[in-house]
C-alpha cells in the first residue's frame, strides 16, 4: 500500500477554560478556573491538586455574572470587624478565618481570606500574612496587628482597628456625598443646556432669518455658542477630555503640580474648610488608635504621615517628627506648624499634661467628625439655592435670549 502524498495531520483537542467549585485538602470551599481539553482532564488535574470537585462547567464567553476582582475598603473594614468579633469570642485565628471565608459573598475577598488562612496555617504570623497583601492592608494596619500579637491583646487591637476603619470610611463617604451632589446636578444642567443649544436654538434661528431686523446682542451671543457646538462640538468635547486627562496625568506623575493642587484645594471658599476638618479628624483618629496600641509617638507619626493625603499636613507632620526627636513637646511643635486649629493644639497640650493624650486625641477626632457631619449638611443646604440659580441662569438665559427678538417684534408692531 503506497504512502499518501499528503499525510493527514493529527487533530489536537482544543483547550477550554473550565470554572470549578470544590473542597480542598483543608476542607475549605474553593473556586477558580483551569484550562483543559476535556472535563475529565480538568477533574483529573484538580484531583491531583487535592481538590474534590463539586461543580465543573465551561467558562462562558459572555459572563454576565462576572464579579469584580477588586476588593473595596468597606469590605476590608467588614472583614476586620468580623475578625475582631471572632477573636473576642475566643475562636482560634485559623478557624475564624475559615468561617469568614465560607461566609463571603465576594469571591475576591473570599480568595484573599483563604490565602491569609493558608499562610497562617503554614506557620506565619497573622501580621506577616497580611503584609503580603499591601494593596489591602497598609503598614498601620499590619503594625497594630503585630502589636496585638506580641502583647496577647489581638482581640482588643482588632476591635480598635475596626473602629478606626469604620470612622475613616464614614468620613470619606460624607466628603464624597458633599462633592457628588453639586457635581451631579451641574452636570445634568450642562447636558440639558447642550441639548437646548443643539436642538431648540437652531429652530428659533431659522425663524429669525425671516425677521430681517438685527437681533439683540444677547440672542446673537447664544446663537454663536449654538453654532460652535453644532459645528465644532466634538472638537470642544475632545479638548475638554484631553485637558482633564492632562490634569489627571500631571497630578499623578508631577509632584510639584500635585502639591500645588493640594494647597489650592485647602483654600477653596466652600470645600476648603470641610477638607481641613476631615484631615484633622483623620490625623487625631489615627494618632489616637496608634497611641492606644502602645506605639511610640514618633513611630505613630510615621503611620499618620502615610494616612495623610495632603502635602500641607504631610509637611506639618514631618516637622512635628523632627521637633519631637529634639525633645520638644507635641503641643509646642504642633503650634509651630501653624496648620492645626488652636483648639486642637490646646487639647493636645492638656492631654500631655494629664497623661491622657490618647483619650484627648479621641475626643478631638469625635469633635471634628461631628463638625464634618454638620458641614456636609450645611453645605448641601447652602448649595441647593446656588444650584437653582445656576439652573435658572443656564436654562432661563436661553429662553430669554430666544424670546427677546419676539418681544422686540411685538413692540414694533
Amino acid at each position: 500500500m503506497s504512502t499518501p502524498l499528503f499525510p493527514r495531520k493529527t487533530r489536537l483537542a482544543k483547550t477550554i477554560t473550565f470554572e470549578y467549585t470544590g473542597i480542598d485538602s483543608n476542607n475549605s470551599r474553593v473556586t477558580g478556573e483551569i484550562p483543559a481539553q476535556t472535563p475529565i482532564r480538568a477533574r483529573t488535574l484538580l484531583q491531583a491538586q487535592g481538590i474534590n470537585v463539586l461543580v465543573l462547567k465551561p467558562k462562558s464567553r459572555f459572563n454576565f455574572n462576572h464579579r469584580s476582582t477588586k476588593i473595596k475598603s468597606q469590605e476590608i473594614t467588614a472583614f476586620t470587624r468580623q475578625m475582631a468579633t471572632m477573636a473576642t469570642a475566643g475562636i482560634p485565628l485559623v478557624q475564624g478565618l475559615g468561617i469568614i471565608a465560607e461566609g463571603q459573598t465576594s469571591d475576591a475577598l473570599g480568595d484573599l481570606v483563604r490565602k491569609i488562612k493558608l499562610d497562617v496555617e503554614s506557620g506565619n504570623s497573622f501580621s506577616s500574612a497580611l503584609r503580603k497583601n499591601p494593596e489591602y492592608f497598609d503598614e498601620l494596619y499590619c503594625s497594630l496587628v503585630e502589636s496585638g500579637e506580641q502583647s496577647g491583646t489581638l482581640d482588643t487591637l482588632l476591635d480598635r482597628i475596626a473602629n478606626y476603619k469604620e470612622k475613616s470610611d464614614s468620613l470619606i463617604r460624607k466628603i464624597k456625598k458633599a462633592m457628588y451632589y453639586p457635581a451631579a446636578v451641574v452636570s445634568i444642567a450642562l447636558i440639558v443646556t447642550t441639548i437646548l443649544l443643539v436642538k431648540v436654538v437652531p429652530t428659533f434661528q431659522d425663524m429669525f432669518k425671516s425677521y430681517g431686523a438685527e437681533l439683540p446682542g444677547f440672542t446673537q451671543f447664544v446663537i454663536g455658542i449654538s453654532n460652535i457646538i453644532q459645528n465644532d462640538g466634538f472638537y470642544v468635547l475632545g479638548g475638554v477630555i484631553l485637558l482633564g486627562y492632562i490634569i489627571k496625568y500631571s497630578y499623578r506623575t508631577q509632584p510639584r503640580f500635585r502639591h500645588l493642587m493640594q494647597r489650592l484645594l485647602l483654600k477653596l471658599p466652600i470645600f476648603g474648610p470641610l477638607i481641613n476638618k476631615s484631615i484633622v479628624a483623620r490625623f487625631a483618629r489615627t494618632l489616637s488608635t496608634t497611641s492606644a496600641a502602645g506605639v511610640p509617638l514618633t513611630d505613630a507619626l510615621l503611620s499618620v504621615a502615610k494616612a495623610t493625603t495632603n502635602i500641607v499636613y504631610l509637611d506639618a507632620i514631618n516637622s512635628i517628627q523632627t521637633g519631637l526627636a529634639t525633645g520638644q513637646q507635641l503641643k509646642a511643635v504642633m503650634k509651630k506648624t501653624d496648620v492645626f486649629p488652636p483648639m486642637v493644639v490646646q487639647m493636645v497640650g492638656i492631654g500631655e499634661e494629664t497623661g491622657e493624650l490618647e483619650a484627648m486625641l479621641g475626643k478631638i477626632a469625635t469633635i471634628y467628625e461631628e463638625e464634618v457631619d454638620i458641614a456636609v449638611d450645611g453645605l448641601t443646604t447652602l448649595l441647593e439655592p446656588l444650584i437653582m440659580v445656576i439652573l435658572g441662569v443656564l436654562v432661563g438665559g436661553l429662553v430669554i435670549a430666544m424670546y427677546l427678538p419676539i418681544f422686540k417684534m411685538g413692540s414694533i408692531i
